[in-house]
């Protein structure tokens, strides 16, 4: 019985997650309908404060939901370069031309800080920067990148797609800032690189 009621309610917040995607991709954080939202799925608002605590408690599981895919897609990206370093500079800028999605510029990047604070704390970032560890340190220890520390390099390189994104996310033509963005981001890399 209690495995039943469990199902039901992991079942009830992906339906609110859902829900809540949605809504705050159509409207935006400030202007999504609680009501309209809970009411899409057939639940109520207790259902959605029993989950989340609260409509900024559902926009972080939604933005946690998105942000972890963007940083699976880009670690997939990377993964198709066989070179280490070329997998490190194509992660960086997957996840900055993600900030073109509308979804993503409007829940993750536009209404996700504004509301959550500084996205380089939340949850699903720590995924993304490990992995940039992981890839540093090899470079590293290959004599390919400088000697320096790795945790830190990787909080820069990841710090600076972040806001590559942000700023791409934000800019009056996305589509002809995202190119400046990604080059940028590959010439302050290459400063790494031991020649």
């Amino acid at each position: 019985m209690a495995s039943k009621r469990q199902a039901m309610m992991e079942e009830n917040r992906l339906k609110l997650i859902e829900a809540g995607r949605k809504a705050f991709a159509a409207h935006g954080y400030a202007a999504a309908s609680m009501d309209e939202l809970t009411a899409s799925v057939g639940l109520t608002r207790g259902a959605l404060y029993h989950n989340f605590g609260d409509k900024k408690g559902l926009l972080a599981a939604v933005v946690h939901q998105i942000d972890s895919a963007m940083a699976q897609k880009a670690q997939q990206v990377g993964a198709l370069k066989a070179d280490p370093w070329e997998a490190l500079l194509a992660e960086g800028a997957a996840y900055i031309e993600m900030a073109l999605d509308a979804e993503v510029q409007r829940i993750v990047l536009l209404d996700g800080p504004a509301v959550l604070g500084d996205p380089s704390q939340w949850p699903s970032q720590d995924s993304c920067l490990q992995s940039t560890k992981r890839t540093v340190e090899r470079l590293i220890a290959e004599g390919r990148l400088k000697k320096v520390d790795p945790e830190a390099i990787a909080r820069l390189l990841n710090g600076a797609a972040l806001n590559a994104a942000l700023w791409v996310a934000a800019s009056d033509d996305p589509v002809k800032t995202l190119p400046r963005v990604v080059e940028a981001f590959n010439a302050m890399a290459a400063g790494l690189r031991i020649n």
